[in-house]
């Protein structure tokens, strides 16, 4: 019988597949590395036990310990089948960027897991880079696994993931793609495949508010780059010592927005359901078409698995209000699409300046429609109010209808986006548009300017 002795053993030996459709463009063939075949539906499988194996035999890793480690969530995942297989427990320290999947994915692991905040700097005590160090001070008997700078990251993948390339492609490939976060896959895979031919080209995939790409370049490391971005597992603020700059040949930069749609087409295009990290690399792929000809071999690796992402870039509503998703936008109606659900916030002619205020505080809107029981009679926005208040302190307690404006215009949902835009200017900052059942909702300039974007 043929049989894993546990799941630890079903590790690696994934498959390469070729991509079609979406590469049609380039001249070259493209294969996945496709490392959702691993039981963690991830890449990091390989390294988190690699890590676990030599922590192990070095003795920093006790029986009955504790691991710890800061992940953007795929790494803990392999951390934790070795933790359950082997006897350990675990503790996850993840940022808040992450997908509500991946936390509930760990916990379902048995994983205890620490939420940090993204939009703090890596010395921060707050960030989960300093928190997982923390945790691992105060625990007793506890190991702090830090695959930003642990070689056994590296590897993993120079003694597993590379040869298996090598092998799978007969020694024909001739370029490696993947995207870089904590450096061990691209520098391991880069420096075999470079060891069995040093004509091997290996790229990188950055993400924009990462330093990565301009590192390379200048040897600057640009504190001015680092700002959130929305694209996981990818990119980081700071320059990990597994990130092998001598084995990389260059970077390409993908935005948040091209990696979101990529990774929903890899769904519908190619039958891929992957995580976003895929979706960048093969938008990188396209953008570095210059680089292949009709001989090469190019293997890009593919991360992790869509059901970490059901929530965020496969929801429409989740694309859609962060203007990723390819609406076509070209009426009235399709400008209300992100808030045509919720109830159109109004306020009456009698009601106090300062209802008005709370009612913008509270609904994070600038402008609001006056009404009374014949219909709209006015409006208001922050500009209006601010000015009121300047020159009257007291205007809070009197009547809205002391200050109002005339009533926003009201189109038809039909009418098209260029006359909407003629109709907002300096003395007029919305309009309203009629929807079904006599309702209405309202459009901005952030409306028009989301929906092109």
């Amino acid at each position: 019988m043929e049989y894993a002795k546990n799941i630890l053993e079903t590790i690696g030996n994934t498959p390469l597949v070729k991509l079609n459709k979406l590469t049609a463009e380039l001249p070259c063939l493209v294969l996945a590395k496709y490392e959702t075949f691993n039981p963690g539906n991830s890449v990091k499988d390989r390294m988190a036990l690699q890590m676990v194996v030599d922590a192990e035999d070095a003795g920093v890793l006790k029986p009955g310990g504790t691991i710890i480690e800061g992940t953007s969530g795929n790494t803990g995942m392999g951390l934790a089948l070795a933790a359950v297989i082997k006897g350990y427990k675990m503790i996850c320290v993840i940022s808040d960027k992450q997908s509500k999947e991946k936390v509930d994915i760990l916990k379902a692991m048995g994983s205890e897991v620490y939420v940090c905040p993204t939009d703090v700097s890596p010395e921060d005590p707050r960030s989960y880079y300093s928190t997982a160090r923390r945790l691992a001070q105060e625990i007793p008997n506890s190991w702090y696994v830090n695959q930003y700078d642990n070689p056994s990251n590296t590897k993993a993948h120079y003694i597993s993931t590379g040869p298996e390339i090598w092998e799978q492609t007969k020694g024909k490939v001739t370029h490696f793609v993947v995207g870089v976060g904590t450096g061990g896959t691209i520098s391991g895979v880069g420096s075999f495949l470079k060891e069995q031919n040093s004509n091997v080209k290996v790229w990188g995939i950055d993400t924009y508010g990462s330093v990565f790409k301009k590192y390379h370049e200048t040897g600057i490391f640009d504190e001015n780059e680092i700002y959130p971005y929305i694209t996981e597992g990818i990119g980081e603020d700071i320059l990990p010592k597994n990130v092998n700059f001598d084995v990389i040949d260059g970077f390409t930069k993908v935005t948040d927005k091209d990696a979101a749609i990529y990774t929903q087409r890899l769904a519908k295009e190619e039958g891929m359901f992957l995580g976003n990290s895929a979706g960048a690399a093969v938008k990188g792929l396209l953008q570095l078409k210059e680089h292949f000809s009709k001989d090469d071999v190019v293997v890009v690796l593919f991360h992790d698995h869509g059901s970490r992402y059901v929530g965020k870039m496969f929801n429409d509503d989740w694309m859609r209000n962060r203007g990723f998703l390819e609406d076509k936008v070209t009426k009235a109606l399709d400008l209300a699409k992100s808030h045509e659900d919720l109830p159109l916030v109004t306020v009456k002619t009698e009601e106090l300046v300062m209802h008005a205020i709370e009612r913008m505080k509270n609904n994070n809107i600038s402008q609001i429609p006056v009404e009374d029981v014949n219909g709209f009679v006015g409006s208001v926005d922050e500009a209006i109010l601010f000015r009121a208040i300047m020159e009257d302190g007291e205007i809070t307690s009197r009547p809205i209808k002391e200050v109002m404006q005339k009533p926003f215009p009201i189109v038809d949902r039909n009418t098209s986006i260029d006359e909407v835009a003629k109709l907002i200017n300096r003395d007029n900052q919305a309009v309203l548009v009629g929807l079904d059942d006599e309702k209405y909702q309202i459009i901005t300039k952030y409306d028009i300017i989301s929906a092109l974007h």
